[in-house]
């Protein structure tokens, strides 16, 4: 089945459904602020975006490379302050606790109360433009996230270590 994400300015607010409760939140809200979070993540696209178009061991990576370096150091700061029955998701971790409802349409969706922090706000960003039923987002829109966050984590990775090369220094 296609996916029916089209583009428009922003994510609709979620319906309110009644006696359903958000997923638990992997950031507490007094070690880092949702406008906080929203900003780290809305900056990790942008470089994600970015690097997205370079190869490798391209110069132009470098300034990249750092903001992600730092918005990764933000990210373990935020870690280590959690309480210890917190701990971050992977993506494959993520895609077995959000579950997935058939909406009275007959399209599969995710709803966003169901998706953890920061989770939540990485979809968000990576989704901005993308169209969404009221009720929740497409679930292929939500499962074509994850696989292009672990291929974005990839071309992360051989862009380090294309940096890091022993005898480069």
């Amino acid at each position: 089945m296609a996916c029916h994400g089209l583009v428009y300015d922003s994510p609709a607010p979620p319906a309110s459904r009644p006696n359903h409760q958000p997923a638990p939140t992997y950031l507490q809200e007094a070690e880092m602020t949702g406008d906080q979070l929203r900003e780290l993540e809305r900056n990790r696209r942008k470089a994600f975006w970015a690097l997205a178009n370079l190869d490798p061991g391209d110069p132009n990576a470098s300034e990249l490379l750092i903001v992600l370096d730092n918005l990764d150091n933000l990210d373990a700061l935020e870690r280590e302050s959690r309480p210890s029955t917190d701990k971050a998701l992977e993506s494959s971790e993520v895609r077995d606790v959000v579950s997935v409802t058939r909406h009275n349409s007959g399209i599969d969706i995710v709803l966003e109360l169901d998706i953890p922090q920061p989770w939540r706000e990485r979809f968000l960003q990576a989704s901005v433009g993308s169209t969404r039923l009221i009720d929740g987002f497409y679930a292929c829109d939500w499962d074509k996230f994850l696989i292009g966050w672990d291929v974005e984590m990839r071309h992360l990775e051989q862009h380090r270590a294309a940096r890091y090369k022993p005898g480069t220094d």
